[in-house]
């Protein structure tokens, strides 16, 4: 994508310690393919794309929340090398689902053949496809967009999308 085609809104110059703030227009609606480009552009940044074409910015989590979601992790790949036939996904790993948003689930799997299916370059960018299992962590102390009901949605995202299992 060139800069010509991306909204003005969403460029920035950077500061002295060479990171801009992110701030976006709450009506800024953007397509997958230029949220490809803001994440390429701002790979310190923890964002997600609504179904709508707006920018969700999702806070990192806490450290102890951080160390549940690396033991699933460990314990779904443990899993899926056990049993075969699955590939497991981090919670950095985004798909582009088919209401056109772009989520990233804490931990999540896809049958190897889905997941075979798709190109080399699908595979490299936001996989087109919604993970057969999806996992979100909550906390006690999650609020906003980690709210217990705001996980409820994104669950129910999920589920209308093609997930079989969250």
């Amino acid at each position: 994508m060139t800069l010509s085609a991306v909204p003005a809104a969403l460029v920035a110059t950077s500061g002295a310690d060479g990171l801009a703030p992110l701030r976006f227009p709450p009506e800024l609606r953007i397509t997958a393919e230029q949220f490809a480009w803001v994440c390429a552009e701002n790979r310190e940044a923890v964002l997600e794309l609504a179904a709508d074409g707006s920018l969700v910015v999702i806070t990192p989590t806490g450290s102890e929340t951080g160390a549940r979601n690396t033991r699933l992790e460990m314990r779904l790949l443990l899993w899926a090398d056990q049993h075969g036939g699955w590939k497991v996904f981090g919670s950095s790993s985004g798909f582009h689902l088919p209401d056109g948003s772009v989520l990233s689930p804490d931990a999540s799997l896809a049958a190897l053949d889905r997941w075979q299916a798709l190109s080399a370059e699908q595979r490299r960018g936001f996989a087109p496809l919604c993970p057969d299992l999806v996992v979100e962590l909550a906390s006690p102390s999650d609020e906003g967009l980690r709210s217990i009901a705001a996980l409820r949605r994104k669950m129910d995202i999920y589920q209308r999308n093609g997930a079989r299992l969250g």
